[in-house]
């Protein structure tokens, strides 16, 4: 069993970004410059926003952090957007989510120009990454598909089972593993929550992609020996004996799955350090294109 390192390959590929960042500066080059908006005071909004601006001073970007008011109005959020949107000396801004529940988180990611999307998130990068063009991958299928890459997991001809449809997640990676190319040509079956017989899916399939958001849901006896699993969950979940109050729990009962696992994520230290390395790249990508 090999386990799919994503804290030492996030590493990797932020190694690889600065060396990158160091020959721009070193031919006289404007760095990538990435923003972060931020609207409102959630704490783990704060905490994935701070771990961002941390990792661009770390491979040599300029990033700037907006925090807005929690109370700002959805035409003064996009005001702001539009601002980003204009402004030449950046390359790239996300929208934190979630955003207050009285602003619109459609018309919100709409309003972003799609050639600063880092996220990926808009219609005209999902429609390009869809065709197999140019386009910004979100982040998490994004580093999916290195992981995969990296360690070189077999994808052709498989039999690759997504549970979950999120946009953000479930969609683009059963697109992403469809497609041909060094980390693709899978068959690939998306099952959701409303799926009947689930086990039976899961059971035949070489690969597995949890990302339904219930705690260790996938367990050994749903799935075959040999199988790959990678594990997007991460849910805090009470426990009066860790010092924090809670741990984090995948979407994986991982110590009996890895039994059976070929490959498999961990949680945590899997999927999520891949998501900030890929949006540097996403970033990475926008600075380039520009030229």
């Amino acid at each position: 069993m090999t386990i799919l390192d994503g804290k030492k390959t996030a590493l990797e590929i932020k190694n690889e970004i600065k060396l990158k960042v160091s020959d721009m500066k070193a031919n006289g080059e404007r760095v990538p410059h990435l923003a972060a908006v931020l609207v409102g005071n959630d704490g783990a909004s704060l905490t994935y926003v701070g771990s961002k601006v941390r990792s661009c001073e770390q491979i040599g970007f300029e990033s700037t952090l907006i925090r807005l008011e929690e109370t700002i109005t959805e035409e003064n959020l996009i005001q702001e957007i539009n601002k980003l949107n204009q402004n030449e000396t950046l390359d790239g801004f996300i929208v934190q989510l979630p955003l207050p529940k009285h602003i619109n988180e459609e018309r919100v990611l709409l309003a972003i120009d799609p050639k600063k999307d880092v996220d990926g998130f808009h219609p005209a990068n999902f429609g390009r990454m869809a065709l197999d063009l140019d386009a910004f991958i979100p982040a998490t299928p994004f580093g999916i598909m290195q992981l995969l890459e990296r360690y070189k997991v077999p994808t052709s001809g498989k039999h690759c089972v997504v549970v979950g449809r999120s946009h953000i997640v479930g969609r683009p990676i059963s697109i992403l593993m469809s497609q041909k190319g060094p980390t693709g040509d899978a068959t690939v079956t998306v099952a959701h929550s409303r799926t009947q017989n689930l086990s039976e899916l899961t059971r035949q399939a070489d690969i597995i992609v949890m990302a339904l958001g219930i705690p260790e849901y996938l367990t050994a006896d749903m799935v075959k020996e040999g199988v790959t699993v990678i594990d997007v969950g991460i849910t805090r979940v009470a426990d009066e004996i860790h010092p924090k109050g809670y741990v984090i729990k995948g979407d994986v009962a991982y110590d009996e799955v890895a039994n059976k696992a070929s490959f498999i994520t961990p949680v945590p230290g899997g999927v999520g350090p891949m998501t900030i390395a890929m949006l540097l790249q996403n970033t990475l990508l926008a600075r380039q294109w520009k030229v």
